[in-house]
């Protein structure tokens, strides 16, 4: 807690203190949020919030004065200069943090300082690097409820990105699970609504109803662009998504954020330009995520990019492949001719890597919270700009030539930036020595006095201690008599009368004269001075470069796609991914095809084993896949999707060759999961899950069902998949390509009455009592399982095994004599019964067992049957 401000805090007779007056009417303005409280050097948390913020951040919780019901007031705080780490640590922990600061200088007023709060954080409001991940974007959404469409919007104010559109609950959930948002805000009244159509994953804030019109919107939207109309973006017609939008930049001004230069235009998404994929899918895939924190996801596979900002958008076109032919072919087409030119790719990367995050640069001068140290790194930036528009224009390459065209490495205030700022300036202005020598007079003259007084000190000092005899004469300075002279007791005699003695010490006197106190005031004058000037010598070149934000931040996105297509192509090299054929056929043909996750997680030394994939719509539409647990039947399903997501992103895939007629929609149903906080067992979401890929399947849809059924009992579980499968094949208007894994052996028997439905299995070999998977897929159906296998494999008790073996052989014989499944567990069941109290390890029981188990009873004599009954009982006796 700062020094003073239990003193400040104090009640003065049962009043509240001007300070905790000012403190309780600033906070009831920001109702739910943590209010850091500048008070002199620190800031500080009163009530509640010092509770929250000592808990979440680890600092002491103190309680001082009296409280509003009479007891002690609890207070946490911690000094200024922290407040970037310790603000990052409460956004990340989900709190909104109002940042209240002193508006007056507390030198040049009587009463108490002027304060207010000048920045709302939240988790979709935060642009710091501590509380940024660099390479993923931090979205705002905001989502509108209108009667006919939801609308929805996304702003990331650390890159002015800014984007909207507008469909059914089923469109905008999928939005939401590729963007991520960090945080999303609704009317207050759709709580409920939202939580029932997008679930509780979310951190949400509610607003009043009053921003969400359209009129409120177009004038929000128009005002900020300086517009007329917002014809020329676009998205006119897109009202739901129009006010979705508008109560975004709404949302922005009531956090205080109202530097928004950077934000310098507004997007919709196209539906029919991206690839379908549902939220299932997104998950079950494991694209950018993973339920599993430890699980290796495809974008950890495919993330090479040297910059941020690649990384962003390769995170983009993961969750968002394309379904135009054109723009796929032009990106496989480049990374193609990367592959081709490797010593060229290699002088593409050493110009692109030393751009950085250029993207989150340019939005720190539109938000006017850019440092000296990254001013000078936008300006290295522009020079790569510069190399990179030279290189792009000799290549020859239509694609490139294009993209050098469009770079603009903005000459002039790279220039200026290079000739005005220091070499290697501060990451702080306030630091100093931020501007370059010969860009202003003043500021030159003054440094001379400022840095040539302090030599002029040590002069002082050499002259006084020859003149006086005093070799141990030091000349020092601290806050109270700002320059002194310090004389050891043992030399005080020597001391001239025209000194003015200030401080005794124990060991020495403090000495001031009329020549210090003048070095003193130029040299603390011209301190002062020259951080005024730097101060607006540095604004004014901030606000020259946020006149360039928009081409800076053209040059931004042209240098991502740059980044992500050489990432690719150094991924077709390093793992051998070949170039996919792509075509608007309705086949799918992969061959040699591998898993790009699994495969990279190989022990060093094992191949990955190769499936091929043939699917069309005339006459091989669904592949019934059987086979043993752990063969790999999941695998070949994902893989089969990643590779035509992969393709559809415009990178190579990990196969031998690859024909592949776009597909417009990927839906997945494959893995286990419950959600038991809304009441669904894992068979209800199973049954959601495929529901919602049944009511939306078109004639170019891929389709991966895993274990169909199983959720439920064995006849319920068949019907359904049965159903599921005739459904899909019997279509009236499309026939969806689809690979359908399943322990159903008795599916087989579909591809006998429906042609398009073909049977395959993965294959495994048999060696006395061991399994051995062969992970290939192969034509014709599997009639086992090997699950009691894999239980041996997990560890299960080797008794547990053995029993298992034993009623399975009982079940397989009574299926071929034609008893159903219900009869053999009571016959199984009954046997067990009989035979239980013989199924025991005590040695007595055991040998008595055994003896019983080796009579002949047909060979007994009846004496021969009375000595073995009195021998037992003996046994039993003793």
């Amino acid at each position: 807690m700062a020094f003073g401000t239990y003193k400040i805090l104090a009640k003065v007779k049962d009043k509240e203190t001007p300070l905790m007056k000012q403190y309780n009417a600033i906070k009831v303005k920001y109702p739910g949020a943590l209010l850091l409280f500048r008070v002199g050097d620190f800031y500080e948390t009163f009530g509640e919030d010092a509770v929250k913020t000592s808990q979440i951040l680890g600092i002491v919780l103190t309680k001082r004065g009296t409280g509003p019901n009479g007891g002690a007031l609890e207070l946490a705080g911690f000094p200024h200069h922290s407040l970037d780490n310790y603000l990052a640590k409460l956004v990340r922990a989900g709190q909104r943090v109002a940042i209240c600061d002193q508006l007056e200088d507390p030198k040049t007023t009587k009463t108490i300082v002027k304060r207010g709060v000048t920045e709302l954080v939240t988790p979709g409001v935060a642009y710091g690097d501590n509380v940024l991940n660099q390479k993923s974007n931090n979205y705002l959404a905001a989502v509108y409820f209108d009667k006919a469409h939801i609308g929805v919007s996304f702003l990331d104010i650390s890159t002015g990105e800014f984007l909207l559109s507008q469909g059914n609950a089923d469109y905008v959930d999928k939005l939401l699970q590729s963007f991520k948002p960090t945080e999303v805000i609704f009317q207050k009244s759709k709580r409920q609504q939202f939580t029932e159509q997008f679930g509780d994953r979310f951190y949400t804030f509610g607003l009043d109803e009053w921003p969400f019109t359209n009129d409120f919107a177009i004038e929000t939207l128009t005002k900020h662009f300086e517009v007329v109309s917002l014809k020329g973006f676009g998205v006119e017609r897109m009202q739901s998504g129009v006010v979705a939008a508008g109560v975004v930049l709404h949302y922005l001004g009531e956090t205080e954020h109202r530097n928004l230069q950077h934000i310098t235009s507004i997007s919709r998404i196209e539906q029919d330009s991206f690839m379908w994929m549902d939220r299932f899918t997104i998950r079950n895939l494991e694209l950018i995520g993973s339920n599993n924190d430890n699980a290796v996801t495809l974008f950890d596979v495919l993330d090479h990019t040297a910059t941020p900002m690649g990384a962003r958008l390769l995170q983009k076109w993961i969750v968002m492949p394309l379904k135009e032919l054109k723009p796929i072919e032009e990106r496989l087409g480049m990374v193609d001719f990367f592959v081709q030119n490797e010593e060229l790719k290699q002088e593409f990367l050493t110009h692109v890597k030393p751009i950085g995050d250029l993207e989150r640069l340019i939005s720190k001068v539109g938000l006017q919270r850019v440092g000296p140290r990254e001013m000078s790194a936008l300006q290295r930036a522009l020079k790569n700009i510069e190399l990179l528009k030279k290189l792009s224009a000799s290549t020859g390459n239509s694609f490139l030539i294009k993209v050098g065209d469009q770079l603009n490495p903005c000459s002039a205030i790279r220039e200026r930036i290079e000739r005005e700022l220091q070499e290697d300036p501060p990451a702080l202005l306030y630091k100093g020595n931020v501007i370059a020598d010969g860009v202003d007079e003043e500021l030159d003259r003054l440094r001379k006095i400022a840095f040539g007084g302090k030599d002029f000190l040590v002069q002082i000092q050499k002259r006084e201690a020859e003149n006086t005899g005093i070799p141990s004469l030091k000349i020092a300075f601290n806050n109270v008599f700002g320059y002194y002279l310090e004389v050891t007791h043992t030399h005080k005699d020597k001391v001239p009368t025209e000194w003015i003695r200030k401080q005794t010490l124990v060991n020495a006197e403090r000495y001031i004269t009329p020549e210090l106190k003048e070095y003193e005031d130029q040299i603390l004058g011209a301190e002062e001075k020259i951080l005024a000037i730097e101060t607006r010598l540095y604004n004014e070149l901030m606000y020259e470069t946020a006149s360039y934000i928009k081409p800076i931040q053209l040059n931004a996105q042209l240098v991502a796609q740059l980044d992500c297509l050489l990432c690719f192509a150094a991924l077709a090299k390093v793992n051998h991914y070949s170039k996919p054929n792509m075509s608007k056929t309705k086949v799918l043909e992969i061959k040699g095809g591998r898993h790009p996750v699994i495969e990279k997680q190989l022990p060093i030394g094992e191949e990955y084993i190769t499936n091929d994939v043939y699917l069309d719509t005339d006459s091989q539409q669904i592949i019934m896949i059987t086979g043993p647990n752990m063969a790999g039947k999941s695998a070949i399903l994902r893989q089969t999707a990643l590779i035509v997501l992969m393709a559809q992103m415009g990178c190579f895939v990990p196969a031998k060759e690859a024909n592949i007629g776009l597909v417009d929609k990927i839906f997945t149903r494959v893995g286990a999961s419950d959600n038991i906080s809304s009441g669904e067992s894992t068979f209800m979401v199973e049954m959601n899950e495929t529901a919602s890929i049944l009511n939306n399947i078109s004639d170019d849809s891929l389709i991966l069902l895993d274990e169909i059924g199983r959720g439920t009992s064995t006849y319920d579980g068949i019907s359904i998949a049965w159903a599921i499968a005739e459904f899909l094949h019997q279509h009236p208007t499309a026939r969806p390509k689809t690979l359908f894994a399943t322990h159903y052996h008795e599916l087989n028997e579909l591809a006998n009455t429906m042609p398009r439905i073909k049977n395959f299995n993965v294959l495994v070999k048999e060696l006395t009592n061991k399994v051995i998977f062969l992970r290939k897929l192969v034509p014709g159906g599997s009639e086992h399982s090997f699950g009691i296998h894999v239980a041996k494999l997990a560890g299960m008790p080797q008794k547990l095994i053995a029993r298992a073996n034993e009623i399975l052989k009982k079940l397989e014989i009574d299926r071929t004599e034609g008893q159903s499944i219900k009869d053999s567990i009571k016959k199984v069941q009954n046997q067990a019964y009989q035979l239980q109290m013989f199924a025991i390890d005590d040695p007595v029981l055991v040998k008595i067992r055994d003896n019983l188990n080796n009579l002949d009873v047909n060979a007994l004599t009846p004496v021969e049957a009375l000595l073995k009954l009195d021998e037992i009982q003996r046994l039993i006796k003793n």
